[in-house]
């Protein structure tokens, strides 16, 4: 199993919206990154990852889980970009913001820090761990 972070604006896509979708779960589609959809082609079925509000919130708020690998974005004409299917998981206790993040030196590592604009990366075990526990889930 492998771990990763998602973003999304929330007046976009939010965890609440999300959690709405149930066991079915959504599309997690619009990403036009090349390096984010590399990361979303890497995703297998039952990897975890982490739902993080950006813009607003700025904030690690829950987990989801990946139920369909990466196939063709329908939101993309050219069909060049994929999209995957996430279900929800479970909201955190207490959200994880990325100012707590940035103060935390053993995941200080992070590509959330380190490469801001990008909306799907990976995450190691040990930080996965880590942002639980400080979720307090």
């Amino acid at each position: 199993m492998r771990y990763w972070l998602l973003k999304s604006e929330p007046n976009v896509w939010s965890i609440d919206q999300q959690l709405k979708f149930g066991k079915k779960g959504a599309d997690w589609d619009g990403v036009r990154n090349y390096q984010a959809a590399n990361n979303l082609k890497k995703m297998k079925k039952n990897d975890l990852c982490f739902f993080y509000h950006s813009n607003e919130g700025k904030e690690i708020v829950g987990i989801v889980s990946v139920i369909k690998e990466a196939f063709v974005d329908k939101t993309d004409v050219k069909k060049r970009f994929v999209a995957v299917q996430v279900r929800f998981e479970k909201k955190f206790k207490s959200p994880v913001s990325l100012e707590k993040i940035k103060k935390t030196k053993q995941i200080s590592h992070l590509p959330l820090i380190r490469q801001s604009r990008l909306s799907v990366m990976p995450i190691d075990f040990k930080s996965w761990k880590i942002i639980c526990k400080m979720g307090k889930i």
